[in-house]
């Protein structure tokens, strides 16, 4: 049970950004197309200049986010919560408000002009995240509600249809709910059998356990691409490799590489991948399926209703080719066209540069909380072999996270998360019921790292004070 925390307040630490803040909602000074390398051949647009040398990705993207510039319980925001949701910079809010305002209308169903603008920003979205995973066409994108609804999708159309008593379903401990639940209701419904893969003393998954389980009663893999608590990325391509050896299919979760860093599909060979726009810069209640096109062609419907249809008579219907056939009912119009300005924002800046900055904030995020006091991160450590994403889970001895969590938000103004992270099972295989999370993205620098620190301190140091 938490700790009820009496009602002083701690001052506030002072931000680093204090002398150059910006006002919410000011046009930042320097634009995303400007983040790029040093060796891009893009010309600066008239009146721009190019980018100071000593400010990284995170100062000069932060004047994007206007969420970013406010106090929290009386200190300056710091936010360490990005691998449960990204902030969404201006561009993305003022393209789902033009939206509204000029062209608010259903797609596909109208020859008036709002109709046909709508439809033609839709399925420009449609055609933005194809090009960004480096899709083979459009057709291979489906807009689901989220990357939940995108997993669904596969077990109950491709899942229900071609598995049967026998059949195993290889996953890892590692994995989130969304990635396990479905895959448990189809297995209780076919008769498949569902095989977990371990993790080895580097807390990683253990790849020579899941190598070994491939057989040809495997027909289905689903892993994650990037962990959400341990920051670990798997080797898909190899595991891809293997499956289809066997004649498997992969479903790969990438919610948390897709956002980070370049993912090319056709590269990795994937039959299936899911990702969210609420963690990539992109507004919730949107996310989007990469299937390939030959097996969306051969799934039944998820879902029944208009759309998705291409006649309908009293005794049968007929249904619309991908990805129509599994967009049944009106879409969510505005959050997939701010998912197409999400991604438009992520290429201006370039997802090499993203991820070439994270990397040097994990690096540095985990140097700096590896050296408090009675600290347990979990994870493999960073070496030259193993990158690790920017995030770390941890726990303080003898003191609970969800407490950790309370102080640094109410005391200090620091986000970071506390609980199972969607992960019940691989926190019950480490041993533990619950984690603290600190999780950054590329509008995130140095000194938050270095603002989240002393605020860990500072709070370790007031629970000790009890014992």
């Amino acid at each position: 049970m938490a700790l009820k925390l009496p009602p002083f307040k701690v001052p506030a630490l002072a931000s680093p950004f204090s002398s150059s803040r910006m006002a919410p909602g000011s046009r930042s000074a320097f634009s995303a197309a400007q983040c790029t390398s040093s060796s891009s051949s893009a010309a600066l647009r008239e009146g721009e200049r190019p980018a100071p040398a000593d400010l990284s990705l995170g100062h000069l993207t932060r004047p994007d986010f206007p969420i970013l510039h406010q106090e929290v319980n009386g200190s300056k925001l710091v936010y360490l919560d990005s691998a449960a949701t990204s902030q969404k910079p201006t561009a993305v809010l003022k393209t789902m408000q033009d939206y509204y305002e000029r062209y608010n209308s259903n797609v596909h169903r109208g020859i008036h002009y709002l109709s046909a603008k709508a439809t033609d920003e839709y399925e420009l979205a449609r055609k933005k995240v194809s090009n960004f995973i480096n899709a083979s066409e459009p057709r291979e994108i489906v807009f689901t509600r989220n990357a939940t609804e995108a997993i669904n999708l596969v077990a109950y159309s491709w899942g229900l249809t071609n598995l049967k008593p026998g059949d195993e379903i290889i996953t890892t401990v590692v994995e989130h709910h969304s990635a396990i639940v479905p895959w448990q209701i189809v297995a209780q419904k076919t008769g498949a059998l569902l095989k977990f893969v371990g993790l080895d003393q580097d807390d990683l998954v253990d790849v020579g356990q899941l190598r070994e389980m491939f057989s040809k009663k495997t027909k289905l893999v689903v892993v994650h691409h990037v962990s959400n608590v341990l920051a670990s990325k798997l080797p898909i391509e190899d595991i891809v490799i293997w499956a289809h050896e066997v004649g498997a299919k992969v479903l790969v979760d990438a919610c948390q590489s897709v956002p980070h860093m370049a993912v090319d599909v056709q590269a990795i060979d994937a039959d299936f991948l899911v990702a969210s726009s609420h963690k990539m810069v992109g507004p919730t209640g949107i996310g989007f399926l990469h299937g390939k096109i030959e097996l969306l062609s051969e799934m039944p419907p998820f879902l029944g209703g208009g759309e998705m249809i291409s006649d309908v008579f009293l005794d049968h219907s007929t249904y619309a080719e991908p990805p129509s056939r599994f967009e049944a009912g009106t879409p969510a119009i505005a959050e997939a066209i701010g998912l197409g300005a999400a991604v438009d924002y992520l290429s201006g800046i370039g997802m090499e540069k993203i991820h070439e900055y994270e990397v040097e904030l994990a690096n540095y995020l985990y140097g700096r909380l590896e050296s408090v006091p009675s600290i347990r991160i979990y994870g493999p450590k960073p070496s030259e072999s193993i990158t690790r994403s920017a995030l770390c889970s941890f726990n303080v001895k003898n003191i609970h996270p969800t407490d950790i969590a309370t102080f640094l938000d109410q005391q200090h103004g620091v986000a970071i998360r506390s609980g199972h992270h969607c992960a019940q099972p691989l926190h019950g295989h480490l041993g533990i019921s619950a984690s603290a999370r600190a999780s950054l993205y590329f509008y995130n620098t140095r000194e938050d790292v270095d603002n989240f620190i002393e605020a860990l301190t500072d709070t370790i140091t007031f629970f000790n004070s009890f014992k």
